[in-house]
C-alpha cells in the first residue's frame, strides 16, 4: 500500500494537469478499496459484485469535473461520498416502479445494506442529507465508516482526531438518524 505522502503527491499531480495520476491513485488503493466494497456488499442482493461496485467509483471520480483531492483523507471522503451515491442510484432505479409506498423502517448497522430494501438506502440518504445541515463531520463520519467501511481506528487517523471522538460522533450521529427516520 502506497503512503499518505505518495497518495498527496499523485493527488497534487493529478490536480495540476497531471490527470492520470488519479488513475494511478485508484491503482495504488484499489485493492483496499475492493476489501472494503466485499465487505460493504456481502449478503446484498443486488447486480453489484464488490469489483463492479470500485469500478462504478472509479468512472464516477475520473469523469467527474476535476476534483481537487488533496489527501488520502480527502480521496476516501470522495470516494465514500460516491460509493453512497452509487447505492443510492441503484435503490432509485430498483424503486422507480415502488411510488407511494410506505413508510420505511431502517436499522443503521454495521453493515452497508445487507438484507434490506432499496427504500431503507434511499431513508438513509434522506437523513445524511439532513445531518449535512446540522453536522457535516458527523455526515461525513457515518458515510466514512457505513458505505467505505473504515474502522473506527481508521476514521480516527483519517480525521486525525482520537478514536473515542469518532466514536462519539458515530453515536451522536446514529441517535439522529433514528430520530430523523422515526419522524418520516
Amino acid at each position: 500500500m502506497a503512503s499518505d505522502g505518495e497518495i498527496t503527491r499523485l493527488l497534487l499531480q493529478a490536480e495540476t494537469g497531471k490527470p492520470e495520476q488519479l488513475s494511478a491513485v485508484f491503482e495504488q488503493l484499489y485493492p483496499e478499496l475492493r476489501k472494503l466494497a466485499a465487505s460493504k456488499l456481502r449478503g446484498h442482493e443486488s447486480t453489484f459484485s464488490p469489483t463492479v461496485l470500485v469500478h462504478e467509483l472509479y468512472l464516477r471520480l475520473i469523469t467527474s469535473q476535476p476534483l481537487s483531492l488533496t489527501s488520502r483523507r480527502h480521496f476516501f471522503a470522495a470516494a465514500a461520498k460516491a460509493m453512497r451515491w452509487i447505492v443510492v442510484d441503484q435503490a432509485r432505479r430498483h424503486n422507480a416502479d415502488k411510488r407511494g409506498g410506505g413508510v420505511a423502517h431502517i436499522t443503521l448497522s454495521e453493515r452497508l445494506v445487507a438484507d434490506t430494501e432499496s427504500t431503507e438506502v434511499l431513508a438513509l440518504h434522506e437523513g445524511l442529507d439532513a445531518l449535512d445541515l446540522i453536522n457535516p463531520r458527523q455526515r461525513e463520519v457515518v458515510e466514512l465508516h457505513y458505505f467505505a467501511g473504515l474502522d473506527f481506528v481508521e476514521l480516527g487517523e483519517l480525521l486525525q482526531c482520537s478514536e473515542r471522538t469518532v466514536r462519539r460522533e458515530w453515536t451522536r450521529a446514529r441517535a439522529f438518524l433514528y430520530a430523523q427516520l422515526a419522524e418520516a
